[in-house]
């Protein structure tokens, strides 16, 4: 099964990657297009990115529903076919409407996580989920890491490359896929779609038929919420605190995104090894606390770098608790659960992004009781503190 899984970690890359390379030439894409000045540019871009996510979150349940019907291997590639074709579309764009078009179909595209984290566990023990959803994790992390770099790299050959990039590699993968990838779900496990699942409210509520899981849901929900504080404020963080410029932001993400590739790609299989999924999903928790509440004292770059080897192991937490949950539903139900789990981290990227910047604006301005660039990591850390406290009162069915 080894090309398989090189194929599926190909897939989460690119979908994590996939608006990190384009996200350095939207200001000038947008501003083409728009006939806009550079503050508008922002405001049409933050829209655009509202869109993405409100899609993703909407047909995650959908496409997760899809591929328990007709199976893993078509949605995969239909997806990253249309994938292709809606970064061309965005690349021969020439009017802001279009732009939304393309956001809207990315963000349906963007839900095959999901199938990619149902592939996984059809093909994985019940011992080893954890450990392969910690390499869909580090594949999360290289594209966190690939995405700004390559953009920022073909941004020199104009404001339409990186969506040229990103469509032929959708497309690659696609064609790889097609020759590697066979089918993990047998026939006889499928189950009929069902449009009062396959929606982020219906999957939630048939969850609840599910002894403990909701709970662990929640869980799952904060812990996104407080880990998209990263995207949503360290830029205006860093400057803010640190008086970085735009390279020194990118260095520091690709470093904390070249930790989490091998927290998760390496490190988190001798730890599930030795401590079992729930002592490492709180140890992972932990170590989120520790950071958010280290950032307070913060005041030197240096100091970033230094606590940066111990903040990356946070990043044990979240495929630890995709491990208990995925071991707690059947089968036929895995696309369901993964399109469960994708809608809500598509909502924590609708949620944090806005709590974030309005809690580092109110205590920035010229009004601020205090001035505290780092408050919006307390939020964070109260996030964790809630999903701790759940998570540890939760017991398996």
């Amino acid at each position: 099964m080894r090309l398989p899984v090189i194929f599926i970690f190909i897939t989460v890359v690119l979908d994590s990657m996939g608006i990190g390379i384009i996200m350095p030439v939207m200001p000038d894409l947008i501003q083409e297009v728009g006939n806009v000045d550079l503050s508008q540019a922002a405001i049409w871009g933050g829209t655009l990115t509202v869109v993405f996510a409100i899609n993703q979150f909407l047909f995650s349940p959908t496409v997760g529903g899809l591929s328990d019907a007709y199976g893993r291997r078509p949605v995969l590639l239909i997806a990253l076919l249309v994938m292709s074709l809606d970064y061309l579309v965005m690349a021969f764009a020439q009017s802001l409407w279009l732009l939304f078009v393309g956001r809207f179909i990315g963000g349906i595209t963007a839900a095959t996580h999901s199938t990619a984290g149902a592939y996984m566990a059809d093909i994985s023990t019940s011992e080893d989920k954890a450990k392969n959803f910690g390499l869909l994790g580090a594949a999360f992390g290289v594209g966190f890491i690939l995405g700004p770099m390559l953009g920022g790299l073909l941004a020199e050959y104009g404001s339409r490359a990186p969506f040229f990039a990103a469509a032929a590699l959708a497309f690659a993968n696609m064609l790889f896929g097609y020759f590697v990838l066979p089918e993990s779900l047998k026939k006889e496990k499928r189950r009929a779609f069902d449009w009062r699942r396959a929606n982020p409210f219906g999957a939630f509520k048939q969850m609840k038929t599910l002894p403990g899981l909701m709970p662990m849901l929640l869980v799952f929900l904060l812990l996104n919420i407080a880990f998209f504080v990263y995207p949503s404020i360290w830029a205006f963080f860093g400057r803010a605190q640190f008086n970085w410029d735009a390279r020194m932001v990118g260095f520091t993400l690709a470093a904390y995104g070249l930790g989490i590739v091998i927290v998760q790609g390496v490190l988190i299989r001798p730890i599930l090894a030795r401590f079992g999924e729930k002592i490492t999903a709180l140890f992972g928790m932990s170590m989120h606390l520790l950071s958010f509440l280290a950032y307070q004292l913060m005041t030197e770059t240096w100091h970033v770098f230094a606590f940066m080897p111990i903040s990356v192991f946070s990043a044990v937490a979240v495929p630890a608790l995709q491990g208990l949950m995925s071991n707690s539903v059947s089968d036929n139900a895995q696309g369901e659960l993964q399109g469960a789990m994708s809608s809500l981290t598509a909502l924590a990227t609708i949620i944090s992004p806005f709590a974030m910047t309005q809690v580092f604006s109110y205590f920035t301005n010229s009004n601020a009781p205090v001035y505290l660039p780092s408050a919006p990591f307390l939020l964070s850390a109260l996030s964790i503190i809630v999903a701790f406290y759940l998570f540890s009162r939760w017991k398996p069915s």
